[in-house]
This record gives C-alpha cells, sequence and structure tokens, in this order.
C-alpha cells in the first residue's frame, strides 16, 4: 500500500499516511475553502488501510488551527479511525497535540475525544 504524503501549505496540512510504521500524521492549519475535496484522499486511504491495518497504528494530530468546514471533514476521519478501531484488528491511539496556552484547540480535542471510541490523549506542547 502506498503511502499517503502531502506537502502543507499556509492553508492546507501537511500529511503523512505510512502503511509499513502504521503512522499516521496531520499537522499546519486547515482552513481549506473546500476542505471536503483535501480530506477525501484520506478517507479513501483509510478505507484502504482497514482491510490490512498494522498491528499497532499511532495517529498523530498537530493542528495550529482549523475551520469549520474542516473540522467536520476531521470528524470523518476520526469516524474511519473509529471504524478500523472497532474491527480490533490493530491497537489504535489518537495523540492530539496543542500549544501549551491554546485553551481553544485543547477544548476542540477534547469535542472530539468525546465522540469517538478510539483511545485519546491529548498532550500540551510546551513553548521553548
Amino acid at each position: 500500500m502506498e503511502k499517503l504524503s502531502i506537502e502543507g501549505t499556509p492553508k492546507t496540512p501537511t500529511i503523512s499516511f505510512d502503511f509499513e510504521k502504521g503512522q499516521l500524521e496531520i499537522k499546519g492549519r486547515s482552513i481549506h475553502e473546500n476542505s471536503i475535496e483535501f480530506y477525501k484522499p484520506l478517507v479513501d486511504w483509510l478505507e484502504k488501510y482497514a482491510m490490512k491495518p498494522q498491528v499497532k497504528t499511532n495517529v498523530n494530530i498537530q493542528l495550529e488551527y482549523f475551520n469549520t468546514s474542516s473540522s467536520k471533514c476531521i470528524l470523518d476521519v476520526f469516524k474511519a479511525l473509529e471504524g478500523i478501531h472497532k474491527k480490533g484488528k490493530t491497537e489504535m491511539v489518537i495523540h492530539w497535540y496543542y500549544e501549551e496556552d491554546d485553551e481553544d484547540m485543547l477544548e476542540a480535542g477534547g469535542d472530539y475525544q468525546a465522540i469517538v471510541t478510539v483511545p485519546f490523549e491529548k498532550l500540551a506542547i510546551k513553548e521553548a
């Protein structure tokens, strides 16, 4: 299965979904005007990954900011991950990284955590 890599821009996050390592990363800003178009390949990739996931899957989400349309698409990604997790073929954890003083991103992580059944860890990033 091919690795999914999308270079980030000022409006879109960097995506790195690595099948071999079972490592899925979304990092940056997500303020794309057409979030559905941007996130569809991620959900499609996860549907393929669901057929034969790694024994352990680590999901790292480190978003600085996302808009309303992105929030629904991020939830779609989490729902796809939840479907994989519920099959019991992979040990999965979502790591939600937020800057220590960013209450909005901490709250957003808590909202997602309340919706999905995948083990979810909110981790503060301390400023240097």
